[in-house]
């Protein structure tokens, strides 16, 4: 390979992704827009076209996409079901496409490192393309390759997002959406990042070693690069293909994701920020399924553990009542200017978000709520309140926490599970030690090649 980089943020390669953009989205978003300032209906056809547009495009704007797919009956149903196919089934590139790109990364005499190397995809997604492979030894591997230009295509993409949150910054004057723009930013550009996201999976191997019911792919750095990432082959079917399973199924499989996501928070202070149903499988061991395969790493973000101390802090003070307690968290997790109004604003989402694990009891997530009403009107009673109060600053660092906590809990309701959320998070963080989660996590960062969190 060259030493210059023919790939890195090029003004050309940007000026086509704002013209792609507005030419896909943009005709779909009007035909839409058309239709009910007319009066009419939503015709069939405009779901499949923009998840067309928009698995065309991959990048940071199918993403959204997918996040909108995970919560259930969040959208119109032939929205959710186009979307969905967004998962893990984006339209794929073609062989021609998949030669260049493998020989632009291992060279010339790329396909003799491999013993087979499948042209098909087994996966597409926004940033890349899973090929399935076999080492020279035998070995079974997952290749993802990166789509050409998506530092170009990404930052072209971020550039928009900005606008988007500058529009509504001015149409909704009660949140301001700045840190919010800036952690999607940092958090996406570091997906581009493959050798970044081999270091994840490095430190999720470590932090996961010791569970059996989740599965970290083993990496192959001699056949890696910046923008392809080897991993090895983990078998597994989709999670929805269990959503009617046996009730102790759900339950085990819903635990799985319990710890595949809280056991790395509470110990290492990092959490997988994108629980989208495409990023994760179920193994299974003599015809059962026994856990969860977790497949990607890009969108990983690494907390201070003071952040983790700030999520401990609130779950107690919530507990306990312990109004000092709770305001320590608002203020550890960044929000300022806090008061008792706004304190009890806050306090309404955080009662939704910890509500299953506030309650010792075996319970479902949703506990009797309709899954499409699902934090609906906690999200409207906030809303109401902010915009009444306004305007809030939403901290960098809370943007993912969030969003793994919503997208966690959906995938719950898909299965239905019944379970002590209490005592499974009681255990996570038994005898919780702030300068023992340093120390751990300092280990496991230096272990994986990670810089601390400043």
């Amino acid at each position: 390979m060259a030493d210059t980089d023919r790939e890195a943020n090029r003004f050309s390669a940007r000026a086509s992704r704002y013209a792609r953009v507005g030419a896909n989205v943009g005709g779909v978003a009007a035909r839409m827009a058309g239709a009910k300032l007319f009066g009419g209906k939503e015709a069939p056809s405009n779901a499949a076209a923009l998840a067309q547009a928009l698995g065309g495009l991959k990048g940071p704007i199918m993403k959204v996409a997918q996040l909108l797919a995970t919560v259930p009956d969040l959208l119109p149903p032939e929205y959710a079901t186009e979307l969905q196919k967004l998962q893990a089934d984006a339209p794929p590139m073609g062989a021609a496409f998949v030669k260049r790109r493998m020989m632009a990364e291992l060279g010339v005499g790329w396909q003799t490192r491999f013993q087979t190397f499948d042209l098909k995809p087994a996966a597409a997604a926004s940033l890349g393309q899973v090929h399935r492979a076999t080492a020279l030894d035998g070995t079974r591997l997952a290749c993802k390759l990166q789509y050409p230009d998506m530092q170009s295509a990404v930052e072209a993409d971020l550039k928009q997002l900005e606008v988007a949150f500058a529009l509504h910054r001015r149409m909704s004057s009660w949140l301001d959406t700045r840190e919010i723009a800036k952690e999607i930013g940092a958090r996406v550009r570091e997906e581009l990042d493959y050798e970044r996201e081999a270091k994840h999976a490095v430190l999720y191997g470590n932090v996961l070693r010791d569970v059996d019911a989740v599965r970290v792919p083993a990496i192959h750095k001699d056949l890696s690069t910046k923008r392809l990432l080897t991993l090895g082959w983990l078998d597994g079917q989709r999670i929805l293909d269990f959503a009617e399973a046996p009730v102790d199924v759900r339950n085990r499989l819903a635990r799985s994701m319990f710890k595949a996501w809280w056991h790395p928070f509470s110990r290492a202070a990092v959490i997988h920020g994108d629980p989208h149903l495409g990023n994760y499988t179920v193994f299974s061991e003599g015809g059962e399924a026994k856990g969860i395969n977790l497949l990607d790493y890009g969108c990983v973000r690494i907390f201070h553990p003071r952040f983790v101390g700030g999520v401990v802090d609130l779950y107690r003070g919530l507990l306990t009542n312990d109004n000092a307690r709770i305001v320590h968290a608002y203020e550890t997790w960044g929000f300022k200017n806090l008061n008792k109004e706004l304190v009890e604003i806050l306090n309404i989402w955080a009662r939704f978000i910890y509500g299953p694990i506030l309650e010792d009891r075996t319970r479902t997530v949703a506990d009797g709520v309709k899954p499409g009403e699902y934090g609906r009107r906690q999200a409207f009673e906030v809303h109401q309140a902010l915009k009444a109060r306004g305007p809030v600053t939403i901290p960098q660092e809370f943007v993912f926490m969030d969003r793994a906590a919503v997208g966690l809990g959906a995938v719950f309701l898909h299965l239905r599970s019944e379970l002590n959320y209490h005592r499974l998070f009681e255990a996570e963080i038994d005898r919780f030690s702030l300068a023992e989660l340093e120390a751990r996590q300092g280990e496991a960062l230096t272990t994986a090649g990670l810089a601390l969190p400043a």
